[in-house]
């Protein structure tokens, strides 16, 4: 006897496309680039904070006047020459400005999940 003959509905495979691999993989990239972006600027804020709240602190002792602002001036040069511009007089005032405004010991936790 002869095999009967089936009537089969096949269809040619198809080739894969070459695009997908390259769009899953820009996906993954942008997504972890995202994912570190938050990471550093989380830890930024933290440090802006930091920096204020221990030039309030300890250079300051909470005070405010000409003297703060001689201070603000030696402590941003000697930062500038290591550091860069990020930490020019202006930028140190913003920083214990931001201090100022969260002094509450919680701050730290709360910047850091709010970020």
């Amino acid at each position: 006897m002869k095999p009967k003959k089936t009537a089969t509905n096949a269809v040619a495979p198809t080739q894969p496309n070459p695009e997908a691999p390259v769009s899953d993989l820009r996906e993954l990239i942008l997504s972890a680039r995202q994912t570190v972006a938050r990471g550093v600027n989380a830890t930024l804020v933290l440090l802006y904070w930091k920096v204020g709240q221990r030039i309030r602190q300890d250079v300051l002792r909470e005070k405010r006047a000409e003297y703060g602002e001689e201070i603000l001036q030696t402590l941003s040069a000697k930062l500038g020459l290591e550091f860069g511009r990020g930490f020019a007089q202006r930028n140190l005032a913003s920083m214990v400005q931001f201090a100022e405004a969260f002094p509450d010991e919680n701050s730290e936790r709360d910047l850091a999940t709010t970020t």
